[in-house]
């Protein structure tokens, strides 16, 4: 016998259906919880930065951690895509005889898009998800409420000179990326392809312009701050996941830290483009 409410047969089936308005409203509901928790964390961890005294030391040694460390692999992505996109820009180019561009598409193409995004998902495997992995241990072993025994705020202890260390290297990587990159095109457009070296680097200098490079790297910035926010976040509220505690809860978080921070940086870059062009 069909179900009935307010007087109406319902089917089984017809009541399965109706259960998904309310399951995505759930899920809204619990997505803008997530994220207002993560902007609170992000504004904590911003305001504790002034703090006085200043956290000079761990703030050089998040420097080193995210940005010198992450310079070799770096410069092998920049290099190697820099070749690529000169190699495939010219076999592009050439069936329009516009192969004089080359230069200057490689440039923008590296500056404008792909240096900010590339370093930030390099810095992402490298660093981010090291950070999501050793706040999250520090959690489940109770170092974080050692230090909140200690009165020591493990946001300002944690996070605060990892939001400075990032707003440092994420620019001055993708410069680097930049520079790179644009000799990777040089290489495999000027000397393996033949395109004349003066065309190449007058086009470039043409077709580049300082908005293209500032653009860049408030991308770079933007992106930092969000990598670092989310890997960080998933590490300290690991304690929180439903899926698992201990190990378990922590390799969920790291890998949810690639994952998220990774979408969010790609959708974060369709943004701020509509924004700059």
């Amino acid at each position: 016998m069909p179900m009935t409410w307010n007087g109406s047969p319902f089917s089984e089936a017809s009541l399965g259906f109706l259960q998904i308005p309310a399951w995505l409203g759930r899920n809204a509901i619990q997505l803008i919880k997530e994220l207002g928790a993560v902007f609170l964390f992000f504004l904590r961890g911003l305001v504790l930065i002034f703090q006085y005294p200043f956290q000079i030391r761990k703030i050089i040694q998040q420097i080193y951690f995210i940005g010198v460390k992450s310079i070799f692999v770096i410069l092998l992505v920049g290099i190697f895509t820099g070749m690529v996109l000169g190699l495939q820009g010219y076999y592009t180019l050439v069936k329009f005889g516009s192969e004089g561009v080359l230069g200057g598409m490689v440039a923008l193409s590296i500056i404008r898009e792909l240096g900010p995004v590339l370093t930030a998902i390099m810095i992402i495997g490298r660093a981010g998800s090291a950070m999501a992995a050793e706040i999250g241990i520090m959690r489940i072993s109770e170092q974080i409420d050692a230090l909140v025994t200690m009165d020591i705020s493990p946001i300002r202890y944690l996070f605060s000179p990892r939001i400075v260390a990032s707003v440092v290297s994420f620019p001055l990587l993708t410069a680097l990326f930049d520079v790179i990159g644009i000799i990777g095109g040089y290489l495999s457009g000027v000397l393996l392809l033949g395109v004349n070296s003066g065309i190449y680097v007058s086009r470039m200098e043409g077709l580049v312009g300082m908005n293209d490079i500032v653009g860049g790297f408030y991308k770079a910035l933007g992106f930092g701050l969000i990598v670092v926010t989310i890997c960080c976040y998933q590490g300290f509220y690991v304690h929180t996941r439903r899926e698992g505690f201990g190990a378990k809860g922590v390799s969920l978080a790291t890998t949810s830290a690639v994952v998220i921070s990774s979408v969010c940086v790609l959708i974060t870059d369709y943004v701020m483009t509509s924004f700059l062009l």
